[in-house]
């Protein structure tokens, strides 16, 4: 004769059964984790600066931007007496602006003696 199987409850009843039994035993059980290790600091690279040295130039320009003449820092006196005669002669708007432009630095040649 066939064997009779068991019910479906009492195979439930015996998987939480197992289940819990197996739960108590990791909950018991506390894992020590080791601390992971920090990675060394990179140094940063850095680009070195290029300093350009600029001087200071006074530049006229008409109301549509189109420059007319330049001065020297030290000659605002003269770049605002041209603006004013180029304004009573063209009947325009002419203005005074700093200007920074590059020094083109030339090496100088040293001559040796023989």
């Amino acid at each position: 004769m066939a064997k009779r199987t068991t019910s479906r409850l009492e195979l439930r009843k015996q998987a939480e059964a197992a289940g819990k039994g197996a739960a108590e035993e990791t909950s018991t059980k506390k894992k020590t984790k080791e601390p992971k290790k920090k990675a060394p600091a990179r140094a940063k690279r850095t680009k070195a600066k290029i300093v350009v040295r600029k001087r200071l130039i006074w530049g006229i320009f008409s109301s549509t931007m189109k420059e007319e003449g330049r001065f020297a820092y030290g000659d605002r006196e003269a770049a605002e007496a041209r603006v004013e005669d180029l304004a009573q002669k063209y009947k325009r708007t002419y203005f005074i602006q700093p200007i920074k432009e590059p020094i083109a630095e030339v090496p100088v040649a040293v001559e040796e003696e023989k």
